[in-house]
């Protein structure tokens, strides 16, 4: 492959486009990367698994990307790395030889394993959630029980000749670096290079958001309907290029990529892998020509020697609802109507001795309910009610569905309707984590009749040890003094944010360094805790750190306990935290007036 590896970034999230995949087979790569596995994902994987032994893996993997492209693959000698195997490798390598086989084609496909602990839950059973210091979950709650892997044993299964890799719970930036371990040699112990390969996975895992996708600058970015997937060009020196296919939409910026390099990363410094340590805190990035950004810098440590395990489980169930209401006082009526239904509901459940609901959210969707006590939407004429309620016996959801509808002819006036019919009940579904010894991990890479077992040893030279971290200095806070004007933060900045279980964090890059001391000054810790009080109700350990990124010339915010327990355990409007960025960019920053 010469002295540049191609890797395409092909699917961000189960749901992702089916487009992204022929587009960049076509585009030239060596590696398709897809990466499928959020950690609320692998609940519902494992719920599939419980029901049919021959489920558990990425359905659209099989049925989109593997059958749709299946000659292109063979014609283009493309390889294909992937965590589709989901909670079920071997079900998805028997879904993929079927394929092919009905085409008259042949793979030679390897799957790791390893990652599922489910059989092994006694390692684990004592531990306290390392975020919440909650108790481990009731063995027959739970789920799914996954430890993170690196890329560590995707290299081998290309090594052993592989076409295809299907890998079940990995670190999603293994996908790409494994690839570039085979193609480039590089040693467990050379740390920045690993970090390199880390990054620029980081960056084009989640597909289009490294291509303009998400963009705060968003109609800077032409063609949305044809955006074109990522590809990082990478060298041996773990120097990479992003970019995208060419005459494809979208934009591949300096800022653009500097948005994903922080998103969903808490410690810039101390982003741990299973393979390595990152800090991307002293990067370069650089616009080397029309849509293409080079990125040096990556700084690595050793790794700390253990895997982040994620165990998913039951905890009752909920339903979410919606009404809309239409004319005058439209939010206040909603709201009216929503707090009639939960105490209405209230009262039946007490009548027929069952407990109270465990938890309720109603939220004005249109009267900007998610802002808190920074709404601003004033007296809109148009929402929609949503009413979220939780409980732990399923005889209470049918009172409140039929409740739910009642209103639509006996209480606010403008009340329209329902979307679609009733809403569904579904288990909250919460995540408990916590951590194990990597060399506690047998991992067997299969291919064919082949099998080879593996055991991921801890590091020669020790492992990370956080002191030896050279902590980025604190930047100037510089106060406007003199004439002075107040602008939002987007007319000086560029932002994203995201989530990462109970937390989640806004990357925030000026876009002029002479602007980051007066956003350094307005976002300090005391700023953001007042501006998302919101968002910490409920927290066992709310707050706000805050972390230097020099070589961005940027912020990371990092809100932690404030998403109301994160994904599918959470009832907010919000839960995956895609608007918090879009809610800061408001925020008023004060500057000389020159």
């Amino acid at each position: 492959m010469g002295n540049t590896v191609r890797i395409g970034g092909a699917c961000a999230f189960y749901g992702d486009s089916s487009v992204a995949p022929t587009q960049l087979l076509r585009a030239g790569v060596d590696f398709l990367v897809l990466d499928y596995l959020a950690e609320a994902t692998m609940s519902v994987l494992g719920s599939m698994r419980a029901k049919r032994d021959t489920l558990g893996y990425a359905h659209d993997f099989t049925e989109w990307v593997w059958k749709d492209n299946l000659r292109l693959i063979k014609e283009t000698g493309a390889k294909i790395v992937t965590n589709a195997g989901g909670v079920n490798p071997r079900a998805c390598l028997a879904r993929m030889e079927k394929i092919a086989a009905e085409a008259g084609l042949s793979f030679r496909i390897a799957i790791v394993e390893g990652d599922d602990m489910l059989g092994s839950l006694d390692r684990i059973a004592s531990d306290r959630e390392m975020f919440t210091g909650v108790s481990f979950p009731p063995r027959e709650q739970i789920v799914t029980a996954n430890a993170y892997l690196g890329a560590t044993p995707i290299a081998p299964a290309l090594a052993m000749g592989a076409d295809e890799v299907i890998t079940g719970r990995v670190v999603d930036s293994a996908l790409t670096l494994g690839p570039l371990i085979h193609e480039f040699g590089w040693a467990s112990d050379e740390y920045d290079r690993l970090c390199a390969g880390s990054l620029a996975g980081h960056v084009i895992e989640c597909g289009a958001q490294a291509t303009g996708g998400l963009f705060t600058d968003w109609e800077d970015v032409p063609d949305w309907a044809h955006i074109g997937y990522p590809i990082v060009e990478c060298a041996g020196d773990g120097s990479f290029v992003v970019t995208k296919p060419e005459g494809s939409g979208g934009l591949v910026s300096v800022p653009v990529v500097a948005e994903q390099i922080l998103y969903e990363v808490g410690d810039p410094q101390a982003y741990m892998l299973p393979d390595v340590v990152c800090d991307f805190t002293r990067l370069k990035v650089e616009q080397i020509g029309p849509d293409r950004v080079k990125v040096t810098g990556a700084i690595g440590y050793p790794p700390t020697g253990r895997c982040k395990v994620s165990v998913t489980h039951r905890d009752g169930e909920r339903c979410i609802a919606f009404m809309p209401v239409v004319g005058r006082d439209a939010a206040r009526k909603a709201m009216r109507q929503g707090e009639a239904v939960v105490t209405r509901v209230e009262e039946m459940l007490r009548e027929r001795n069952i407990g109270p609901l465990r938890a309720t959210r109603i939220e004005t969707i249109g009267a900007e309910a998610s802002y808190g006590a920074n709404a601003r939407a004033g007296n809109t004429r148009e929402v929609v009610c949503k009413v979220a309620v939780e409980h732990d016996d399923p005889r209470a959801f049918p009172i409140f569905l039929r409740e739910f509808d009642a209103p639509t002819t006996s209480m606010a006036v403008g009340t329209t309707g329902w979307f679609g019919g009733r809403a569904q009940v579904t288990p909250v579904m919460r995540v408990f984590s916590t951590t194990v010894d990597r060399e506690a991990l047998p991992i067997a890479i299969s291919l064919g009749e082949r099998t080879d077992m593996m055991v991921v040893s801890a590091p020669a030279d020790g492992t990370y040890d956080p002191a030896s971290t050279v902590r980025a200095e604190p930047g100037l806070r510089r106060d406007a003094s003199g004439e002075t004007r107040t602008v939002p933060l987007i007319e000086l900045a560029w932002a994203r944010s995201g989530d990462k279980g109970d937390a989640f964090n806004i990357g925030v890059i000026a876009r002029d360094p002479d602007h980051l001391p007066y956003i350094r000054a307005a976002l300090n810790e005391a700023a953001m805790e007042r501006h998302f009080a919101h968002e910490f109700e409920g927290g066992a350990n709310p707050g706000v750190d805050i972390y230097e990124v020099p070589g961005l010339d940027a912020l990371n915010l990092h809100f932690r306990d404030a998403l109301g327990g994160g994904q599918f355990a959470s009832l907010r409007l919000d839960p995956l935290a895609k608007g918090k960025a879009q809610q800061l960019l408001d925020y008023p920053i004060t500057v000389p007036a020159a």
